[in-house]
């Protein structure tokens, strides 16, 4: 897929620190990627809505890790998906009337609209889980192949040329993988970890987020699906052995993942919401196809809420980032507006965090309109230092209202010696090439 334009990134004198992260399964912290090389993947939209606020502080948040990255001189590999063919795309494009491939081209499109806007550089791979299918259909066949997968049997599928349903329904069946394959499983989200998910408690959250724990001829509940036959209806795609249907979501990113990275990579990210199932079972996927390997780290967001709820597209709760452009909302008071909260926290967004946004870069903006400013070096550092404390953004901000602040008051005439003509054009430069903020 042709992602967004990148914006430009000013150089910056000298380099960052090491960025060190915070695990999502727990631990101290650790450098995020050793060097010279970072690579990071990022799990992307299914595009049957456009971007919310729960979207924006997520994609937001792994655009700082990548410029981080950068400036302390890593040459950084970033890849992303976007699952355009999945249940709820269909369902969405099924009650409006939609055809879904146009629904799934048109907010993809709308996605990159918003992240252009929001100054988000865009992954050096984007991939389609349609795009995709050939590499997925490599994985499962290898999956089955080497007993770490299994076929379920599947009456309601599509009967294909040369076939029965009665053939169907038993040895060509859907397919799912074997997690006892994975002695790994559960390092994620599991026992000991942050999340401490025990067996009930995976088997909740995987009905919940879209498995299908009940399923009839599973050899585990938890075992997820690999490829779906092709139902009545339902788009599908040459399997080759498989059978025609289509892709398992956890298989999908996990596949893209490697192809697009190698194993191991250093850093999977994304929100909250898919520690469990998705990454830890995408993680397995990687794991139990290349020995062993799968991504070094896991990263997530915390969740964005509207009025004590998460905000989501199945609550219809959303804050829409193209809604708040449509207004004439400056995209750069959106990113501030993220940017003021620790990326794995969990928050509401109200009408008063964008105000408190727009007035920070009011604020920023008058100090960068002066003739000069107080010295830049300091708050160069400052912001360096708060986005290596595992993206410390709020820090970050605060060092930069601290030169705004002193700026405003000051002068070259109250202090000559601590007064520099290029100061604004330092902080401009930062905020811009570490945070993301065009000024």
């Amino acid at each position: 897929m042709l992602t967004w334009p990148a914006p430009h990134v000013p150089a910056l004198p000298g380099r960052g620190d090491p960025v060190k992260i915070r695990e999502s399964a727990g631990g101290a912290p650790v450098v995020a990627a050793a060097g010279p090389t970072a690579s990071l993947y990022v799990c992307g939209i299914t595009p049957y809505d456009a971007t919310h606020m729960g979207h924006a502080a997520t994609y937001v948040a792994f655009d700082v890790l990548v410029r981080a990255w950068r400036d302390s001189g890593l040459r950084v590999r970033f890849a992303s998906n976007v699952t355009d063919v999945d249940d709820p795309l269909l369902e969405r494009a099924t009650a409006t009337g939609r055809d879904w491939r146009e629904l799934a081209a048109e907010q993809t499109a709308l996605f990159g609209e918003d992240m252009a806007a929001l100054g988000v550089l865009p992954p050096d791979t984007w991939t389609g889980a349609v795009e995709s299918v050939p590499a997925v259909v490599d994985a499962v066949e290898a999956m089955l192949a080497a007993g770490t997968a299994y076929r379920v049997p599947t009456p309601d599928a599509v009967a294909g040329p040369g076939s029965d349903a009665g053939s169907r329904a038993g040895e060509d069946g859907d397919v799912y993988a074997d997690l006892s394959a994975d002695p790994a499983f559960g390092t994620l989200a599991g026992p000991g970890t942050v999340t401490g998910l025990d067996e009930a408690g995976m088997r909740e959250v995987f009905a919940e987020r879209g498995g299908d724990p009940e399923r009839a001829g599973k050899r585990s509940p938890l075992d997820p699906l690999l490829w779906r036959r092709e139902r009545a209806g339902e788009p599908a795609w040459d399997g080759r052995g498989l059978g025609r249907g289509r892709p398992g979501w956890h298989v999908e990113c996990a596949v893209i993942a490697a192809d697009a990275l190698g194993l191991p990579f250093d850093v999977q990210g994304g929100g909250s919401d898919l520690v469990f199932p998705h990454h830890e079972m995408s993680s397995s996927h990687a794991r139990v196809l290349d020995e062993g390997r799968s991504a070094r780290y896991h990263l997530h967001t915390g969740m964005v809420g509207l009025d004590g709820e998460k905000m989501s597209k199945s609550r219809g709760n959303l804050v829409l980032v193209s809604t708040l452009r449509a207004q004439g909302v400056d995209p750069a008071a959106v990113r501030l507006a993220l940017l003021a909260h620790r990326y794995r926290d969990d928050w509401q967004w109200t009408d008063a965090v964008l105000a408190e946004a727009q007035a920070r870069l009011d604020r920023w903006r008058a100090a960068l309109g002066g003739n000069g400013g107080v010295d830049a070096a300091g708050t160069l550092a400052a912001v360096r230092a708060a986005v290596a404390d595992d993206l410390d953004t709020p820090t970050a901000l605060s060092a930069v209202d601290e030169w705004a602040e002193r700026t405003l008051a000051g002068s070259a005439a109250a202090d000559p010696a601590g007064w520099q003509v290029g100061a604004p054009g330092v902080v401009a430069r930062t905020v811009d090439a570490i945070l993301g903020v065009r000024l």
